[in-house]
């Protein structure tokens, strides 16, 4: 392959296809907005087809090297009493070959891992401002003042990818909000949770606190009902009041976790949405990952699409000399993939995120009798049975003549 790709986004999908095009003999540049690599972060799943891309790429044994080894999980009520536990697999929905690892390990396990995509040159502090499609071409201007020209661009920025807004046009056209939040942040771990995860229901409000192997302090996740709230526009200290607003008057610790984001060094926020589109290419522009096809967190499987379709679009543009052909071949071995793993995302916010009192009350109950229960594990196994199906739900193509 003797193409210059430049890619869009320093996350999952960007460095799983630099490390791939890298290794079919690409020159690739990865751009990130972020100014530094970044560690830690939330926890994330690979299950399913992405364990064999994993393995593919000779990352694999690495990747279970780096399992964030949860062991258990709770459900507790507004008074902190426990609902249900269960081992740390089946709390997560995952089955015996699936791995749990935090996502700033993955993205250094992608940029280095197996030489990978240490071969890409990586621009920190810097995004796309401009594309201009030549024919031949597209010639980029960067926010940092600096131009290029490259023969592909890929935009793997995320579920608001700004390369989505300036080649196909703005979010409202492809975004589909699913009507809940999500936030995550960092904070300390006041309950001296070791390997372990809680959670909390309430009426319209799940909250979770978790402790990794890998990280000091704690984690804290908030998933709740509500309509738009307009965080686009708002700095981070106005994302923290929209959080503290929804969370007023709930129970367990999470005044604490609420008083302890505010000093966190990192705060995610943002809707649970996804991303719907005819096509995912125009021009010498394609769009991968979340830009492409978010199914949102709800899903569970984000992480693993960004890495399938990675895989996928670089054995396409190795095997197709034509870049419209091998789009092509990528969107049609991708598509059905997608659309079972988007199913998903709205079936599984409704479980976790329960509506009413009445309702909380309901699940809460049901959770403490099949805790009694012999064979509790398979029941909820199968109720995580469809996000295995939808993980399983594409064919790898093969790569001739590569090795990893």
């Amino acid at each position: 392959m003797n193409r210059t790709v430049l890619i869009s986004g320093g996350g999952v999908a960007g460095l799983a296809l630099a490390h791939r095009l890298v290794a079919h003999g690409a020159d690739v540049t990865v751009v990130e907005r972020a100014s530094a690599p970044r560690a830690g972060g939330y926890k994330v799943d690979v299950r399913g087809a992405a364990l064999q891309v994993l393995d593919r790429m000779g990352l694999l044994a690495e990747a279970r090297g780096l399992r964030t080894e949860v062991r258990a999980g709770t459900v507790v009520d507004a008074r902190g009493r426990r609902a249900a536990s269960m081992d740390g697999d089946t709390f997560g929905g995952r089955v015996h070959d699936d791995v749990e690892l935090l996502r700033g390990d993955l993205h250094r396990l992608l940029r280095e891992g197996a030489a990978g995509a240490a071969g890409a040159e990586h621009v920190f502090g810097d995004s796309i401002a401009t594309l201009t499609d030549t024919g031949d071409a597209v010639e980029v201007g960067f926010a940092s003042g600096r131009t290029g020209r490259y023969d592909l661009v890929v935009g793997a920025d995320g579920l608001r990818s700004a390369t989505r807004n300036l080649a196909f046009g703005p979010d409202e056209r492809y975004l589909t909000d699913l009507g809940h939040y999500v936030a995550v942040a960092t904070v300390p771990n006041r309950l001296g949770l070791d390997r372990e995860e809680v959670t909390y229901v309430g009426p319209g409000r799940t909250a979770l606190l978790y402790a990794t192997a890998r990280e000091e302090g704690a984690r804290a996740m908030f998933l709740w009902s509500s309509g738009p709230l307009g965080h686009e526009h708002l700095d981070r200290p106005g994302r923290e009041r929209l959080l503290a607003e929804a969370y007023a008057g709930e129970g367990w610790e999470v005044p604490a976790m609420l008083a302890d984001v505010p000093a966190s060094p990192d705060l995610l926020f943002d809707s649970l949405s996804q991303v719907h589109m005819d096509r995912w290419s125009t021009g010498r522009t394609v769009l991968l990952g979340d830009a492409a096809h978010c199914a949102s967190p709800a899903s569970g499987q984000g992480t693993s699409m960004a890495l399938v379709g990675a895989y996928v679009l670089a054995a396409a543009l190795d095997e197709h000399a034509d870049h419209v052909a091998a789009f092509a071949d990528h969107e049609r071995r991708m598509r059905p993939y997608v659309a079972a793993n988007q199913a998903l995302g709205p079936a599984n916010v409704k479980r976790m995120v329960v509506r009413t009192r009445g309702q909380v009350r309901a699940s809460l109950a049901t959770l403490r009798l099949m805790d009694r229960l012999p064979g509790k594990e398979r029941m909820l196994a199968a109720v995580t049975a469809p996000i295995h199906r939808a993980a399983n739900a594409v064919e790898l193509p093969e790569v001739p003549g590569r090795v990893g």
